[in-house]
């Protein structure tokens, strides 16, 4: 199984967090924000210093973490951003194109087809009138990934409309293009109340390219879940690797972390720590 690290949830810094994952044997790069700019917002400057470092350690970018349709459907705009931005300015539907051509032109600079995608800042109930808006909100964006031949993936995320992989897979199934696909999060899945493995997961697992890993749990005596350290919490990460190989699955684990204890790194350390003992030896 291939491992690959957001960045980011190491280090802003890129060449920092790039040592630390050498450390792990971990050689697949996702970019999201680097140094203090999200990767849509840094110009070509910050883009040929991050390749050239990449390069240099014989590592290679998987995925340009995109903020795309982190933002309100028509009529829903109210005070900002539901979730974080990491770094990328908050823009309106009306600019999201060219977030995405933007993030289209990162991932032919680093040489990757895949572009994270989000459904929209959750301001209410998933009604099937807004499953509808969102069904129609990507026929531009998939027709313009379709002629770049790119793969956006929609991550499932619990501030937006589809957190849950029976959600996000009604909506691919209605789309039906093998230019928008799944990045599978179990983690969100379980934040926004849905058992990731193995419901969530028998929902997506048709349309999954990528997925993030993390953990969560609800405390003793809460009633929102909290982060931990991967392989530690209440989903079933035993079971979704092995039902991931089961299935024949090529793409990449990666790790976007979340957890906090002290600092970014030393909490995404713990995680891979977990995560590689998960998988096991010869992973």
């Amino acid at each position: 199984m291939k491992l690959a690290v957001l960045t980011d949830e190491i280090d802003n810094d890129l060449g920092h967090a790039l040592e630390v994952m050498a450390e792990y044997g971990v050689t697949g790069v996702e970019l999201r924000q680097i140094w203090d700019k999200n990767i849509v917002d840094a110009p070509e400057d910050y883009w040929r210093r991050a390749k050239d470092l990449i390069d240099a350690r014989g590592m290679h970018v998987v995925g340009i973490a995109s903020p795309f349709y982190k933002c309100d459907l028509p009529g829903e705009e109210v005070d900002g951003p539901l979730g974080a931005m990491h770094s990328a300015s908050a823009r309106g539907l009306g600019d999201q194109i060219s977030v995405l051509e933007r993030a289209i032109a990162a991932a032919k600079f680093f040489d990757t087809n895949l572009i994270r995608v989000f459904s929209f800042w959750k301001r209410g109930t998933l009604t099937p009138m807004v499953e509808d808006l969102i069904v129609d909100a990507f026929s531009e964006p998939v027709a313009l990934a379709e002629r770049e031949g790119v793969i956006l993936g929609l991550e499932n995320e619990h501030s937006c409309y589809l957190g849950t992989g029976a959600q996000t897979a009604r909506v691919l199934e209605e789309i039906g293009s093998k230019s928008l696909r799944s990045i599978w999060d179990p983690g969100n899945a379980f934040f926004d109340g849905e058992k990731p493995f193995p419901t969530g997961y028998e929902s997506i697992k048709d349309f999954i390219v990528h997925v993030h890993v993390k953990d969560a749990f609800v405390p003793t005596g809460k009633l929102t879940p909290s982060w931990t350290v991967v392989g530690e919490g209440a989903i079933d990460w035993a079971g979704q690797v092995q039902a991931l190989r089961d299935s024949g699955y090529e793409g990449y684990l990666s790790l976007e972390t979340h957890y906090e204890d002290g600092t970014k790194e030393a909490a995404s350390r713990k995680c891979l720590e977990g995560l590689i003992k998960l998988l096991g030896p010869n992973h």
